[in-house]
Parts: structure tokens; sequence; C-alpha cells
């Protein structure tokens, strides 16, 4: 069985195209993957049966790790640890 750290996501990488990487919480990344949800004119197939921009966004955080905005842009989100872990 693993640890159960590893499934502790309080923080996220952040990538965008032309931009510098970003640190944010795991708030703020959903917050973030709002405002990119509510910019597509098609919202992807896989995230049609969510009823919000908001549920959207917490699906694609717990199951994924990138999403394409259109051909040629993507953004990226990972898991990370900021603080070694005390076990």
């Amino acid at each position: 069985m693993s640890h159960p750290l590893i499934r502790d996501e309080e923080h996220y990488l952040i990538m965008e195209p032309g931009e510098k990487e970003k640190f944010l919480s795991a708030q703020e990344t959903l917050e973030w993957l709002e405002k990119w949800l509510k910019k597509m004119e098609v919202m992807p197939e896989d995230l049609k049966d969510q009823n919000s921009y908001k549920s959207a966004a917490k699906r694609l955080l717990d199951t994924s790790c990138d999403l394409q905005i259109k051909q040629g842009f993507s953004i990226e989100w990972f898991a990370i640890r900021l603080e070694k872990p005390s076990y």
C-alpha cells in the first residue's frame, strides 16, 4: 500500500507556454483551471458531463496534468511537495 503523503497535493507547479513557471496552492490551481476552461470555446468531451466550471476543474485536477486549449497550446500542472515530509 502506498504512503498517504503520495496523495497529499497541496501545491502545484503550473506551466503555460511563454510564461514563467508558477507555484500555486491547490485552491489557486483550481481557480486557474476554471479561468482556462471558461476561455475555451468547446468544453473537452470528458468534461461535458460536469455541471459547472468548478466541478470540471476539480475533475481535471484529480485525473489529468494537462489541457489542450487550442492546437499547439497546452497548459500543464503537476502536484509538488514544497517541504520534506516528516514521518
